[in-house]
């Protein structure tokens, strides 16, 4: 890891109709739009969609860095996110995020050790810990 603190730097542009477009260096575009609970298209996606992308996204990368650390081996972790939007003192809002995590480990593996890293890695995401919504870690795992 390189030495703190680290920037990022996006670049978003768009005009009174039609998508915007999300841009960084090095990186593909992105067409943005409203979700359809505002409005929009829904077939783009949008600034809400992003943030749980980035949430769950965030929650598998420190959990490979993590069990990597620990010398864990596991197979596949696949995470579903959920947001609640609300309005909270005349402020929309995200109140909650549930990730639902499936983590597969090989045969013979440490079932309890596993739960303990995903456990860790929902603590140590950047991304959630930057956010005021309550975050929940639903995780299941099994055993190849």
């Amino acid at each position: 890891m390189h030495a703190l603190p680290h920037k990022y730097y996006v670049s978003v542009s768009g005009k009174s109709q039609d998508n915007l477009a999300l841009t960084a260096d090095k990186l593909p575009g992105l067409a943005v739009a409203a979700p359809a609970e505002f409005d929009g298209p829904g077939d783009q996606w949008s600034p809400e969609t992003l943030l749980m992308g980035a949430i769950s996204s965030c929650f598998i990368l420190s959990f490979r860095a993590i069990s990597t650390a620990s010398h864990f081996e596991w197979l596949t972790l696949e995470c579903d996110c959920e947001g609640t939007l609300e309005v909270i003192e005349r402020k929309m809002q995200f109140t909650t995020v549930t990730l639902k995590a499936r983590l597969t480990i090989p045969e013979g593996g440490d079932v309890e050790k596993a739960q303990k890293l995903l456990d860790k890695a929902e603590r140590s995401c950047l991304v959630s810990n930057s956010l005021s919504s309550e975050v929940h870690l639903e995780a299941e795992v099994s055993v190849a």
